[in-house]
């Protein structure tokens, strides 16, 4: 393949990725992956100012490799949903630069200060 070729073709699977953003439905909260805790369990604070305990799901586990500031969907609990949720979905860079320029994350810079 040219050059040209390879650009576009990355320029398209780009364009697949930001069409294709998760967007929170429901009682869906986005957050930030503040620690690992072992045990497919990881501390999140969540954009609607909550730090919660959620946990990786069994069909997750394996698929999702999660680190220190990645962004992601939690669904928190019904029952203990102020401190406990499961992971739904991880954002990948493109999706987080989409989303911040769509509004959902306007609130991540008052996170930083924490």
């Amino acid at each position: 393949m040219s050059k040209k070729k390879e650009a576009q073709a990355e320029q398209e699977r780009v364009e697949m990725e930001i069409r294709r953003v998760r967007l929170p439905r429901g009682n869906q909260t986005l957050g930030i992956l503040e620690e690992r805790l072992g045990g497919s369990r990881v501390r999140v604070r969540c954009l609607d100012g909550k730090t919660r305990i959620c946990r990786i799901p069994g069909r997750l586990k394996r698929r999702l490799w999660v680190r220190q500031g990645d962004v992601l969907l939690i669904e928190p609990w019904e029952l203990g949903g102020d401190e406990k949720g499961d992971v739904i979905f991880k954002y990948r860079p493109t999706q987080v630069d989409y989303l911040k320029k769509k509004g959902y994350l306007n609130q991540i810079d008052d996170f930083e200060e924490f």
